[in-house]
């Protein structure tokens, strides 16, 4: 399982030209999951997104969780993390769990976030989304389970 997180200002998902989810201060991460994923890959992905550590504490070192700021976490399922790049000039989409199969370990994820962290909004998955969002720093970071 894959979370690109972004440490945002600003974070917006719309749907059909209407907000879905939106959150200020805090990380959005595009969650992309792959063939042979399962709840373990989510709770450990989970547990590194609520701990890591991308926020400046006094001193402006990253020292500080979405937890520790009390962000918001904004999670958008988006399965072209999940793509092969290796070769060619288009991208293979073999590695990426079927379309089942990722909608329920998405759906596992978002529910076990909101019984651990209040501050959640999320995409919806299989609709085409319209991200809009302000990245803080840049600062963005690549997690993968496996």
């Amino acid at each position: 399982m894959i979370g690109l997180l972004q440490r945002v200002r600003f974070a917006r998902v719309l749907v059909d030209d209407k907000t879905a989810a939106a959150i200020d201060r805090g990380i959005l991460v595009l969650i992309g999951i792959e063939q042979g994923d399962d709840e373990s890959d989510a709770e450990r992905l989970l547990e590194r997104i609520l701990g890591y550590r991308l926020f400046p504490d006094d001193a402006g070192k990253m020292n500080l969780s979405v937890k520790d700021i009390d962000g918001g976490l904004l999670l958008v399922p988006n399965f072209t993390l999940a793509a092969d790049t290796r070769k060619g000039m288009r991208p293979s989409f073999t590695p990426a769990a079927a379309p089942a199969e990722g909608e329920r370990l998405f759906q596992y994820l978002t529910t076990q976030a909101r019984q651990r962290y209040r501050r959640l909004q999320s995409g919806i998955f299989g609709a085409h989304m319209e991200l809009n969002l302000t990245n803080d720093g840049p600062v963005t970071f690549w997690l993968q389970t496996r």
